[in-house]
């Protein structure tokens, strides 16, 4: 697998989105993790399918729809990402990053990103909402790595406000349960209770298989950084039942309408800020 970010593939798809929809300038950015697409339901705009976008490709993961809706929300101009590519997916960097470099490339400044999660701290069980104030990237990865490329920001880009403080409130605010660390591993396999013990002894309060890499790099291009994670299960060992993609889905689907409304809530209180 190639882990380095091909800047020819990132260049091409700003290009063809260019072409697609020339007047685009969002502010705003979401990238909705497993569970989430019902969330922007009712949202209205123009929508492209994502392998129409050269170096992205169809979703590999049930719950991912697969498509970029361009929309307003309060006045705001916002890019909505149904669906996420996966480092586990095993086809590099490039598509993962990718709705990062797009937004950055076309003007946003500010990005959510959404993810469903295994509940490590006691408070956290499933139907939790998480809003994310810092993570833990154990993906054994980084897509930073490789030849400086100064279109994705510095060499060596601070990381110790990932997730702006401001943003997070909001995101409380708006009708997160809590603040918590995120720690992301490669998957696709699902944690062994061994290292659930370990992430917790790191500081861990839930855990999955995105979003770090998206934040990563969103950080180091400048922009501003939210996480929010529906708490889908709990963690492996801490619970009783094996733990299925399925089941996930199923207590995101149960969770929706908070789900919803903490994310219009959220973009309503961004777009107060712009006016």
């Amino acid at each position: 697998m190639n882990t380095q970010i091909n800047q020819l593939t990132l260049d091409s798809a700003v290009e063809a989105l260019q072409k697609m929809w020339p007047a685009a300038k969002p502010k705003c950015g979401l990238i909705l993790g497993s569970g989430w697409a019902e969330a922007v339901d009712g949202f209205q705009g123009t929508e492209i399918s994502y392998d129409r976008i050269p170096g992205f490709g169809k979703t590999g993961v049930m719950g991912h729809a697969g498509k970029l809706l361009a929309t307003t929300v309060h006045g705001m101009e916002t890019f909505v990402f149904q669906g996420r590519r996966h480092w586990y997916e095993g086809e590099g960097w490039t598509p993962v990053i990718l709705p990062i470099y797009l937004l950055h490339a076309l003007g946003a400044d500010t990005v959510l990103l959404t993810n469903a999660s295994g509940g490590i701290r006691n408070d956290l069980g499933p139907g939790s909402l998480m809003a994310v104030d810092d993570h833990i990237n154990m993906l054994g990865s980084n897509p930073l790595i490789g030849p400086y490329n100064p279109k994705l920001g510095t060499r060596f880009p601070d990381q110790s406000e990932v997730y702006k403080k401001s943003l997070r409130e909001r995101l409380l605010k708006a009708g997160a349960d809590a603040a918590g660390v995120y720690i992301a591993t490669s998957g696709p396999t699902f944690e062994t209770p061994a290292e659930i013990n370990q992430y917790r002894s790191m500081g861990a309060d839930a855990v999955g298989m995105s979003t770090v890499p998206e934040a990563i790099v969103a950080n180091a291009l400048g922009m501003r950084v939210a996480g929010l994670s529906c708490v889908c299960n709990w963690a492996a060992g801490i619970g009783n039942s094996k733990l299925t993609h399925e089941d996930v889905n199923q207590v995101a689907a149960e969770t929706m309408p908070r789900m919803k409304s903490t994310i219009t809530a959220f973009l309503k209180g961004l777009a107060d800020e712009s006016a």
